[in-house]
């Protein structure tokens, strides 16, 4: 048993508070009057190495340019989810951002049933990287949420560079252009809603990483990497499977097609320039969660 717990310190990340730098953040600051467009933003636990799955520091970018348009509030949340469940009353938007499946931050049944009332409500949902994960006996009625749903029988994921050719045109991807995104994490091949679901992104993924049957059959086909969903008289959603390395949202069309999704799905116009997206050099380099791995330890003789 010590031997393999010895093993298991040697691959995990020491789990530590919020750093310094991540505690002058604002957490769950409600907005200051009910006529302000809040958009929550549920940044997931830490997670992998430095520089991905830094949910906390894109969750604090995604908030700065969102802070740009003039009535919008965003609210960051750190660890998944509220501690103050009243900062979600009156959302027009949730992102979720976080490492998700079994490890997702609202899987239980409380906190699924609120985020259910949310959208049954009217607040649009965005779901990024592993967020469009969930188990299989949540899986249909998440796909009516988000439009998608990946699962393990016909989805895939890994890391490779991607090339995407210009967005399909819809609101989202005003200011927007073709951009490349190296080495990104991605997961594609999912299960989508019969209707009501609109590609933005799609590329084309290497044959090596088609694992499955069903994606192996396709090979040559552009995967969908971002979509939008907006069943009509319900809850829009957006779902981007990308943004698995913190340096993606140096990619400006990157960060103007989620920036715009998180207000479309809140139910606000985009500017036909896009929304502003405007950060320093500096703020790429903010927020990043403390991850410290432990030197793997010799075998004895």
């Amino acid at each position: 048993m010590r031997a393999l717990l010895v093993s298991l310190l040697a691959i995990q990340p020491l789990f530590a508070e919020l750093t310094v730098e991540q505690q002058k953040v604002p957490l769950e600051v409600d907005a200051p009057d009910a006529s302000y467009t809040k958009i929550v933003l549920l940044a997931g636990s830490m997670s992998n190495k430095p520089g991905q799955h830094e949910y906390f520091a894109g969750c604090a970018l995604l908030a700065k340019c969102l802070k740009q348009t003039e009535r919008v509030w965003p609210v960051m949340v750190a660890d998944g989810w509220p501690k103050n469940e009243a900062v979600l009353v009156g959302a027009k938007s949730v992102v979720s951002y976080m490492d998700a499946g079994q490890k997702l931050a609202w899987l239980q049944p409380d906190r699924w049933a609120k985020m259910k009332r949310l959208i049954e409500s009217g607040t649009g949902l965005v779901a990024m990287h592993q967020s469009v994960e969930v188990p299989t006996a949540q899986a249909e009625e998440f796909k009516s949420w988000l439009g998608g749903v990946w699962q393990a029988d016909n989805g895939c994921r890994g890391h490779w560079d991607m090339s995407f050719g210009q967005p399909n045109t819809h609101a989202i991807t005003a200011n927007t252009t073709g951009f490349d995104a190296p080495k990104d994490g991605w997961l594609f091949n999912l299960h989508f809603a019969p209707e009501h679901v609109t590609p933005i992104l799609a590329g084309t993924v290497p044959d090596n990483v088609r694992k499955t049957p069903d994606a192996q059959s396709h090979k040559g086909r552009n995967e969908v990497i971002a979509w939008t969903y907006a069943p009509p008289g319900k809850a829009r959603a957006f779902g981007f499977t990308g943004a698995d390395l913190h340096s993606s949202w140096r990619i400006p069309s990157q960060r103007q097609l989620v920036v715009n999704a998180i207000l479309w799905t809140a139910g606000l116009d985009v500017p036909a320039k896009g929304a502003p997206i405007a950060l320093d050099d500096a703020e790429f380099a903010k927020n990043m969660d403390r991850k410290i791995f432990q030197p793997k330890k010799k075998a004895k003789p």
